[in-house]
C-alpha cells in the first residue's frame, strides 16, 4: 500500500505530458495550463455511422484489387499528358449536336428544377443563337419543349459555373496525349457580368459573338504556328507560382500570355483587333481556367471505368444539386442537394444575395488542384474567405488524407516539392469523414445579374456514401 501511494505522489510531482485523443477543446485546455500536450486527431470509423462503417469493413475482402486498381488509376492521371491542339466548333464536334441542344453543368436537370442563374444564362444562350430575341420568347421556346439539355460531362465537355455550351460556340479542344482522351471548354469571358454567372443582357451576348468571329479564329491560327501547347508544363510553372488554377490563374493566364502572344502577332494582320485580342487576354486573369479544366477532364476521362477502382472521375454542381462519378460505376451520378459557398461577397451583396454552389469547374479538385492545391496559393485566401494562409495549408494537408497518392510533376513549393494529393477515394473520403474541399465563385441567386463573390465549399458527404453503397451492392455485398 505504501509502495502504490509513493507511485501516485511520484506521477503528481513529475512534469505532465498529456496525450488527448478526440475532442480538440480538452488539449487547448491542457495547453492554457502550460502543459506539454499532443493531440491525436482520432473519429470513429466512417464518422460513427453504424451501416457505412460494416460496408468498409466487408469491403476489406476486396481491397486487394480495390487498391490495385486505384494504384492504376493514380498511375493514369500521374501520366496524364494534356495538351491544347486548337480551337473548334461545338456543331463539328460535339455529339448529337443541333441548334436546340443546350449543355449545362453539374448532372441533369430539368427547366423546372434550374435555379436562377441556370436559367438566366439558358435565356442568354438561346438568345445568343438566335432562337429568340426576347426573354419571353425564350421562356416559351423552352416550355415549348424544343430545347433539350444535356449535362456537359455526356458530351466530354467541361463549362465553369452554369456551363453553357451551344451550337455557336468556340471551344478548346485539348488532347491527352498519353491516353487519347479528348476533352472542350469554351474560352472564359471574364469576371463579372458574364454568362456563367448567369448574366445575359446585350453587352454579354455581344462579348460571346466577338470570342466566337474573332478571337477563336485568332487563337486557332496562332496555335497552328505554334504547334501543340503543353499544358502540363504551364500548371507545374503556375503552381510554383502562387495559382492553384481554380480560383487563381494570375500566373497561368501570364504565362498562357507570354507564350501566345508572339504567335497572335504573326497571326493578326489587323492592328486594331490584335490590340484587343491581347488586351482581352492580359487583363483577365481567369483566362487559363477554361483550359486547366479541359486538361483535368481528359485526364479525369482516362480513368474511368476501371473494374473495382473507388476514385472520383468527376465532380460536378449545377446550383440544385451536387453530382459525382466513380470509376468502377462508369457515368452513374451520385447525387445530393448542394451546399452554399462560404466567402467573401462584392461591395453591395451578402450572403442573402448567393446561389448554392455550381459549375463543372469542380474537375480541377477531381484531378488535385484548385482547392487541393490552396497551400501553393496563399494570395487566394483572401479572396476565397479563408482564415488565414494556415488555414489553407491545412486544406491541402486533409485532401492528403482522402486521395490514393501524388502527383509527381505538379509540386508544391511551401510544402518542401510534395506532390499535389491525388485521385479522390470514396473509401477515404466516408472512413475519415473529410470531404473534398472546393474553391468556387458565388453567383447570384436571380438570373440575369452574374458574380456577387467568391468562397470555399464542400463536396456533400452523401454523394459518396450512396456511391460505396452502390460499390458495395456490385461486389455482392
Amino acid at each position: 500500500m505504501e509502495q502504490r501511494t509513493q507511485n501516485i505522489r511520484n506521477l503528481f510531482s513529475a512534469p505532465l505530458e498529456v496525450a488527448n485523443v478526440g475532442v480538440e477543446l480538452f488539449y487547448q485546455s491542457v495547453r492554457a495550463q502550460g502543459t506539454a500536450a499532443v493531440q491525436v486527431d482520432w473519429r470513429p470509423p466512417a464518422g460513427g455511422d453504424p451501416r457505412m462503417a460494416e460496408i468498409l469493413g466487408r469491403l476489406e475482402q476486396f481491397s486487394g484489387r480495390i487498391d490495385a486498381a486505384n494504384r492504376e488509376a493514380q498511375a493514369r492521371m500521374d501520366r496524364g499528358d494534356p495538351v491544347w491542339t486548337g480551337m473548334v466548333y461545338a456543331k463539328d464536334v460535339l455529339p448529337d449536336m443541333d441548334r436546340y441542344t443546350i449543355g449545362h453543368a453539374g448532372p441533369a436537370l430539368t427547366w423546372q428544377e434550374m435555379c436562377g442563374p441556370l436559367k438566366g444564362a439558358v435565356i442568354g444562350a438561346i438568345r445568343y443563337e438566335g432562337l429568340a430575341q426576347t426573354e419571353e420568347e425564350a421562356v416559351a421556346l423552352i416550355e415549348s419543349g424544343k430545347i433539350r439539355f444535356r449535362p456537359n460531362h455526356s458530351a466530354a465537355c467541361v463549362g465553369p459555373m452554369t456551363g453553357m455550351i451551344t451550337w455557336s460556340m468556340p471551344l478548346f479542344r485539348v488532347e491527352n496525349r498519353a491516353f487519347g482522351t479528348v476533352a472542350y471548354c469554351t474560352i472564359n469571358e471574364g469576371l463579372g457580368k458574364v454568362m456563367r454567372f448567369g448574366a445575359n443582357d446585350d453587352s454579354v451576348l455581344a462579348r460571346l459573338k466577338w470570342l466566337e468571329t474573332v478571337l477563336a479564329p485568332a487563337l486557332q491560327r496562332a496555335v497552328e504556328l505554334h504547334g501543340p501547347v503543353s499544358l502540363k508544363v504551364l500548371m507545374a510553372k503556375a503552381l510554383a507560382m502562387g495559382d492553384e488554377m481554380h480560383q487563381r490563374n494570375i500566373a497561368a493566364s501570364s504565362l498562357f500570355a507570354r507564350e501566345m502572344v508572339p504567335f497572335l502577332v504573326r497571326a493578326v494582320e489587323d492592328r486594331a483587333q490584335l490590340g484587343e485580342i491581347v488586351d482581352f487576354i492580359t487583363g483577365n486573369d481567369q483566362f487559363f481556367l477554361n483550359l486547366a479544366m479541359a486538361a483535368c477532364k481528359c485526364i479525369c476521362d482516362a480513368v474511368r471505368d476501371i473494374p473495382d477502382c473507388t476514385i472520383v472521375t468527376a465532380m460536378s454542381r449545377n446550383g440544385t444539386e451536387f453530382g459525382i462519378n466513380v470509376s468502377a460505376l462508369h457515368d452513374r451520378w451520385f447525387r445530393a442537394p448542394v451546399l452554399m459557398p462560404q466567402g467573401l461577397f462584392f461591395p453591395g451583396y451578402g450572403p442573402e444575395d448567393a446561389n448554392p454552389d455550381i459549375g463543372d469547374s469542380a474537375i480541377t479538385e477531381t484531378y488535385g488542384i484548385g482547392g487541393f492545391t490552396m497551400a501553393s496559393a496563399p494570395a487566394v485566401v483572401r479572396f476565397v474567405g479563408a482564415a488565414s494562409v494556415q488555414a489553407a495549408l491545412d486544406h491541402t494537408r486533409d485532401m492528403y488524407e482522402i486521395t490514393q497518392g501524388t502527383n509527381t510533376q505538379l509540386t508544391i513549393p511551401v510544402m518542401d516539392f510534395r506532390g499535389a494529393p491525388m485521385g479522390i477515394d470514396i473509401r477515404k473520403v466516408v472512413d475519415s469523414g473529410i470531404t473534398p474541399v472546393i474553391n468556387t465563385g458565388m453567383a447570384h441567386k436571380k438570373p440575369g445579374i452574374g458574380q456577387v463573390g467568391a468562397g470555399i465549399v464542400r463536396a456533400p458527404m452523401a454523394c459518396f456514401t450512396q456511391a460505396l453503397e452502390a460499390l458495395a451492392q456490385t461486389l455482392g455485398i
